[in-house]
This record gives C-alpha cells, sequence and structure tokens, in this order.
C-alpha cells in the first residue's frame, strides 16, 4: 500500500465521521424545531435546560463545523483522484507528511498557512 492509498482510506474514515455528524447535528436541530413548535410563543426556556435560543446556537455552530469539515475532506478525496493531494495550492510544493497526518485535508505547507492568517 502506498502514501495515497493510506492518506485516501484516512480520509474516507474521517469522512464517514464527519457525515455522521452532519447527519446527527441536523437531526438534533430538527428535535429542537420540533420542541420549539410545541412550547407556548412566550416560553423561550426548556424547564430542564438551557435556553432554546442557546441550544439553537451551539446545535447550529456543531452543524457548520462539520459540514465544513465533510467538504474539505472530501476536496482532499478529489484531490487524490487528480494527483493533487500534498501538493500546496499556494506555492506548489509538497506538503509534509507530518502535516497531512496530523491534518489530512489541509491544502497548504506550513508556511503557507502562516501567511495566509489574518495579522493582529
Amino acid at each position: 500500500m502506498d502514501g495515497a492509498d493510506t492518506h485516501a482510506e484516512r480520509l474516507e474514515a474521517l469522512r464517514l465521521l464527519a457525515a455522521g455528524r452532519v447527519a446527527s447535528s441536523a437531526a438534533a436541530l430538527e428535535s429542537l424545531v420540533h420542541d420549539r413548535a410545541s412550547l407556548n410563543d412566550d416560553d423561550e426556556h426548556d424547564p430542564d435546560g438551557a435556553p432554546l435560543s442557546a441550544e439553537w446556537s451551539r446545535l447550529a455552530g456543531q452543524s457548520d463545523a462539520a459540514k465544513s469539515e465533510l467538504r474539505q475532506i472530501e476536496a482532499a478525496l478529489l484531490r487524490i483522484e487528480a494527483g493533487t493531494y500534498g501538493v500546496c495550492v499556494t506555492c506548489g510544493r509538497r506538503i509534509p507528511d507530518q502535516r497531512l497526518r496530523v491534518r489530512p485535508f489541509a491544502e497548504q505547507c506550513v508556511a503557507c498557512a502562516e501567511r495566509s492568517l489574518p495579522r493582529r
């Protein structure tokens, strides 16, 4: 098995996990919508937990993060198919294997990723 196969297998496993989180967060949001619909209009709080707006915000954040990760993983799988996986999209140099082990959907080498961070 070569490195591309190893990365593809790892990315596929991560894709399945991320897809599960997307589905789970969608189901939780749907349940919250259902719960909110069953409450009186003037009742913003679940008597057994956090305000529904806070829970909605938390679940929406989790959903957005899972969707973003899934998109990044799917883009990395497409780069494997295209033969461009592990090549920095900014400078064209190889992304070190150590970085790909830590962040398998990385599109940039560390130097280019650092340069693209907003300055404080």
